[in-house]
């Protein structure tokens, strides 16, 4: 697949990606279960994140205001130590930055802040996260 995959990383059972290349991933950390990878205009992923199961990354939309309605794509980086929670989507063209948190069932459209803490439809600021994040998302489960 042309992925760039570090050391402890792990991608589990039932995840799509939609092209080869254009996917890069930090040592320890996971994408879980049934994510969506839309890595057509690339994601590239640090150290230590956790992606929860069926989430959903889109790099790619349509101009729907061009009479071709032309395909368009840009990248999503999330930074070292981000934790995305269960069922949440992240669109094209957005930074999650080190050690931030987007909540389960989340709209990510805009960038976060270093440690904030976002949750909603869309996704909102709502607090900050401690700043001394020392732990590993490093893990496998059963069948991995």
């Amino acid at each position: 697949m042309k992925f760039k995959i570090g050391k402890n990383a792990s991608i589990h059972l039932g995840c799509r990606f939609d092209t080869s290349g254009f996917f890069s991933m930090g040592s320890n950390s996971t994408v879980n279960q049934y994510c969506h990878m839309d890595n057509r205009g690339g994601i590239y992923i640090g150290s230590n994140v956790s992606i929860s199961a069926q989430v959903s990354i889109v790099t790619a939309d349509h101009d729907f205001g061009d009479e071709m309605c032309i395909a368009r794509k840009d990248k999503v980086v999330i930074e070292d130590y981000v934790f995305i929670g269960y069922g949440a989507k992240i669109f094209k063209n957005v930074k999650m930055h080190y050690g931030s948190v987007l909540g389960g069932a989340s709209l990510l459209t805009k960038d976060t802040l270093p440690y904030g803490i976002y949750y909603g439809v869309p996704a909102k600021f709502k607090k900050e996260r401690r700043n001394d994040l020392k732990h590993t998302s490093m893990y496998k489960r059963l069948f991995h």
